[in-house]
């Protein structure tokens, strides 16, 4: 029920709304001022008319906790982020803060409108610039930034505090359509040579990341128990990521079917068998000092290898040998692209890949020219 208090020639009209998601009383007030000449009776009448009106805006949620953006942004990610998000996921959310907070945070979360933010977005596609490289932002970062906007306010609507989500309007500009680097087979047949002459752990990380397609994670998750050395299958069960807060951890795989087996031909297998074997003389040779984790890729004392620490190494090796450089997933994308020009249908890919959905296989549209059917996975 509205309460209704009259101050001077104004009137003062509370509404109760509830809780927020801390638990305090949310109170919405609204002032009305009679038009002059307007008699007591009609004042009141009218008065108790703007009282109902209010009310029923509050009770369906058009009226909103006077709460700015920043604020309630920091209590989606304490009450659901935190609980809900993979820590890399929680961790680039809180780095698209780092734009999103100067640009919105000061604005009430029920002021915002779709305008606001699709200029936002705009000024994100057309004007700013990475950090690090300097280089225009990624149509991809864009999205990730709209997509923490919506997040925000989807969890807001969630809990009643709004009707719409004002992003549900919003669309990312067009960018120019990059075609994905991925080596040709040429280039993958070359790659193999200059391997055998590299450390055998980095020779057994990109043979094992060109045949198998495993995400960068996925291949440092990996245990020695995950191998079937009989049956020359590799299971994935886990991913090895890091944080700058966390450090290198272990994590589940991105979805429930990333995982997955996959079989490998004796020449993979005969490699790994060298690699274990290299790596069991390594923890004779330094005793107590060897840390047991049964990883794969460790650094030199087991324990498990930073994620980093294989990017670095290809790319000066790629330099040092004049040979040029794709980053380690697109050796996922090589693969995906050999099983498609062998003819493997979209449904085994996707599996192979360990994509959720065929959808997202078919929707990367691997291109046919990067690989060749001569070549055999």
């Amino acid at each position: 029920m509205a309460n209704i208090r009259k101050r001077g020639n104004t009137y003062q009209i509370c509404v109760s709304c509830g809780y927020d998601t801390q638990g305090n009383q949310v109170v919405q007030t609204m002032t009305w001022k009679p038009t002059e000449g307007m008699t007591p009776r009609q004042i009141e009448k009218e008065v108790r008319k703007q009282a109902m009106l209010f009310e029923e805006k509050c009770l369906k949620g058009q009226v909103t906790a006077n709460v700015k953006f920043k604020e309630f942004a920091e209590q989606w990610f304490t009450e659901y982020a935190a609980l809900n998000l993979r820590n890399t996921s929680y961790q680039r959310m809180r780095q698209l803060t780092k734009r999103v907070y100067p640009a919105l945070g000061h604005f009430r979360i029920d002021k915002i409108t779709s305008r606001q933010i699709q200029q936002f977005i705009n000024d994100l596609a057309t004007n700013a610039k990475n950090r690090n490289s300097g280089k225009p932002l990624s149509r991809k970062t864009v999205i990730h930034h709209l997509s923490f906007i919506s997040d925000v306010f989807g969890y807001a609507v969630k809990m009643g505090m709004l009707t719409d989500n004002p992003c549900s309007r919003v669309s990312v500009p067009k960018g120019e359509k990059k075609e994905k680097e991925i080596y040709t087979i040429e280039e993958i047949e070359q790659l193999f040579g200059l391997l055998e002459d590299a450390p055998l752990k980095y020779r057994t990380f990109f043979t094992l990341a060109i045949y198998s397609g495993f995400r960068r994670g996925e291949l440092l998750g990996l245990e020695w128990k995950n191998i079937d050395w009989e049956g020359g299958v590799i299971n994935v069960r886990r991913t090895s990521n890091y944080t700058a807060d966390k450090g290198t951890y272990t994590d589940t795989t991105k979805t429930k079917k990333s995982q997955r087996s996959l079989k490998f031909p004796p020449v993979v297998m005969d490699l790994l068998k060298a690699f274990k074997a290299e790596q069991d003389e390594e923890r004779r040779n330094l005793g107590s000092k060897w840390v047991e984790t049964d990883r794969l890729f460790v650094k030199w004392n087991g324990e498990p290898q930073h994620p980093n620490t294989t990017y670095t190494w290809f790319l000066r090796f790629c330099e040092r040998n004049n040979f040029r450089f794709c980053d380690i997933h697109s050796m996922r994308h090589f693969y995906a692209s050999a099983l498609i020009n062998e003819g493997v249908d979209a449904a085994a890919v996707s599996g192979a890949l360990g994509h959720s959905v065929i959808g997202t296989t078919v929707n990367l549209q691997y291109g046919h020219n990067h690989t060749s059917s001569q070549y055999s996975i």
